[in-house]
């Protein structure tokens, strides 16, 4: 009990020091999806079935957008649901302008029983920040 009392001061600042490595991890999981980086995204991407899955409007996706990937609107996901059924059991990487349309997505197909969901965190912005090449 001694010891407790002498080095309380210690004993708080590891205490302090596991919290702050755990809070990363724990936030890198977003509505029962993982958040993942440009890096990361490109070894999801080399998964023969991933779908990726860009959730902006038309015009932003004529900007660019990530190679292969698929445009479904936020706006339009809930009612085109059914032409993404076959990847419930797939991974799925949602992409959007800077990451926040991708949360509103993930619910959607979460609530859709879709089971391997990716978000690409910081979205198109750190895709491009990162100096990833777009699709055509």
């Amino acid at each position: 009990m001694e010891f407790f009392k002498e080095n309380v001061l210690l004993i708080g600042l590891a205490l302090g020091s596991g919290l702050a490595l755990l809070v990363p991890m724990l936030s890198r999981s977003a509505a029962g999806t993982t958040l993942v980086t440009a890096t990361e995204a490109v070894m999801l991407m080399s998964r023969k079935q991933l779908l990726v899955l860009d959730v902006r409007e038309p015009d932003e996706f004529k900007q660019g957008h990530l190679h292969g990937a698929r445009n479904v609107p936020l706006s339009e996901l809930a009612t085109r649901i059914k032409e993404l059924e076959k990847f419930k059991d797939k991974p799925v990487l949602l992409v959007c302008e800077r990451g926040n349309r991708t949360r509103s997505a993930a619910k959607i197909l979460k609530a859709q029983q879709f089971t391997a969901l990716h978000q690409l965190k910081g979205g198109m912005q750190a895709w491009l920040e990162a100096k990833m090449p777009l699709g055509k």
